[in-house]
């Protein structure tokens, strides 16, 4: 218990550091601080919860990699750091899919309708502004976006607490890489990194205490 106090006490100390170094345009404080999130987040995980998921984690080692390419210059960066996310992606993907049973028609429904209208739109959006990335994008937009139905149909199948964080989670994180997006290839502006930052981080927590919280009910 005591564990687990102090590594969300550090996590949340970490991550507003790391979003105060982007509000104070502090490119140390922002390097230093970046790498620890997922890392301590992690070290959260492993101190909550017995039995581990093996899939988590390499969803959260994936998730670390991205910070880390995304850190980088250059346009060979972004895309290695978009394939570790995309990983990232696939396994939490992969772990809702693990607990969902028979999908009724209505569910499916309600689920690709509202994330098969944000991807068009977003789409629609930075095409035009994508040149050589519009394959590499239109991939990882419709993972993410398969990643907001799958846990969509969770949460309208068992309606716990649990699977309303990871649906929670999957929408934040799509707020959060749609303005990441909008940021690099629309609109740049030092608020859009802030929101990035806030969202992405919210999203990664809300996605741990859905696996907690899933762990805990078995």
């Amino acid at each position: 218990m005591l564990k687990s106090i102090i590594a969300k006490l550090l996590f949340w100390l970490v991550s507003l550091l790391h979003i105060s170094g982007i509000v104070l345009e502090n490119s140390q404080l922002q390097f230093f601080t970046k790498p620890f999130i997922i890392l301590l987040l992690i070290v959260l995980y492993a101190v909550s919860v017995s039995q581990r998921s093996k899939w988590y984690i390499f969803a959260l080692v994936f998730s670390f990699l991205g910070d880390v390419l995304l850190m980088g210059e250059g346009e060979i960066y972004f895309i290695i750091g978009l394939v570790s996310f995309l990983m990232a992606h696939l396994l939490f993907i992969k772990i809702i899919a693990s607990k969902l049973t028979v999908i009724k028609t209505a569910s499916l429904l309600k689920s690709i309708i509202p994330f098969g209208i944000f991807l068009v739109f977003l789409l629609s959006l930075l095409f035009p502004h994508l040149y050589g990335l519009k394959i590499p994008v239109f991939i990882y937009g419709t993972v993410i976006s398969i990643f907001g139905i799958t846990a969509t149909i969770w949460f309208l199948q068992k309606k716990s607490l649990g699977a309303m964080f990871m649906f929670s989670g999957a929408i934040v994180f799509a707020i959060s890489d749609s303005v990441l997006a909008i940021n690099k290839f629309y609109y740049t502006d030092q608020t859009l990194r802030i929101i990035v930052m806030i969202t992405y981080i919210l999203a990664q927590y809300l996605i741990l205490k859905s696996m907690i919280l899933d762990e805990e009910s078995n």
